[in-house]
């Protein structure tokens, strides 16, 4: 099954305590590469959420988003922070003292100077926060996932397409290949004929050698069966179920880009030559789909 490498997936979920929001984004990478962006209180669930995601990507930039809300109290403790209070304490009474100051230092004053009092969210059960979580980016996954096989199914259709393409264009060099050698021949009698104009007997024989030189150094059938036998590898990728199969398919283009080359240095004939040419730019096309291709 062919799947993209970009995507984007969201989930959300909450038990009544606190509402999880996951959001997914994914992009080409040669490799699985997935990076979490969470509130740090809850860090102890990010091996478990890159768990989730490693389990259906195989290959690609993994951005995760984790977002808490509606926190309750049972998630919240106020402490004092006792040696904070007593320093504006002594350092007020102090103010007081050499500037003879008039007014009470009391509960409303001291409990209003910064940091006396901190509110820090507290996670009494981290198994029950990491469920919730858990079930945020499992919805997530599966949303992303079925965005991914989406945009595969079309690339598929495309590259299915292009395939179709580019095995014309070898057919048609397949047709015209046995042909060079035998108008080789045929122009290589003629040129001689028109150069010696009948005043010297050349050998047949020496001809026909020339002709054979010729026809072994430009042959191509080796390279014609093995581009046959990657285009319907090709196929087989596009319509199986095997996943993933990006890094294969990479592998598979690059031959087939091999075989072209070698084909279009082998080749002594305009025609061939010239539909290689528009062989490789296919070619390109397709090694440009694959890289989307997980």
């Amino acid at each position: 099954m062919i799947k993209s490498m970009t995507g984007f997936g969201r989930g959300e979920y909450s038990d009544g305590k606190r509402n999880v929001i996951a959001e997914v984004k994914t992009v080409n990478h040669r490799y699985v590469d997935i990076a979490v962006k969470m509130p740090k209180r809850y860090s102890f669930a990010e091996e478990e959420i890159k768990t989730i995601f490693k389990s259906r990507i195989k290959r690609g930039k993994v951005d995760v988003s984790i977002i808490v809300e509606n926190i309750t109290e049972g998630d919240i403790t106020v402490k004092l922070n006792t040696p904070v209070a007593s320093q504006y304490i002594e350092n007020l009474k102090a103010l007081r003292a050499e500037y003879d100051l008039t007014g009470e230092i009391d509960v409303a004053l001291v409990s209003s100077m910064p940091d006396v009092l901190k509110v820090i969210p507290d996670v009494e059960d981290e198994e029950e926060v990491k469920a919730v979580i858990r079930k945020a980016c499992e919805m997530a996954a599966e949303n992303l996932d079925e965005m991914r096989i989406r945009e595969g199914a079309k690339l598929a259709e495309d590259l299915l397409m292009r395939k179709d393409l580019f095995g014309g264009i070898v057919a048609r060099i397949e047709k015209r290949a046995p042909l060079v050698a035998k108008e080789y021949t045929e122009k290589l009698y003629a040129r001689i004929k028109e150069l010696v104009e009948d005043k010297i007997d050349v050998p047949e024989e020496r001809i026909l050698t020339e002709a054979a030189i010729f026809a072994d150094k430009s042959n191509i059938t080796e390279e014609l069966v093995r581009l046959g036998s990657h285009i319907d590898q090709l196929g087989k990728f596009l319509g199986g179920e095997e996943s993933p199969v990006g890094k294969k398919m990479d592998f598979l283009i690059q031959e087939m880009n091999r075989e072209a080359n070698t084909i279009g240095s082998k080749s002594n004939d305009l025609e061939i030559t010239s539909a290689m040419l528009e062989a490789k730019a296919e070619i390109e096309k397709i090694r440009e789909q694959v890289q989307n291709i997980e």
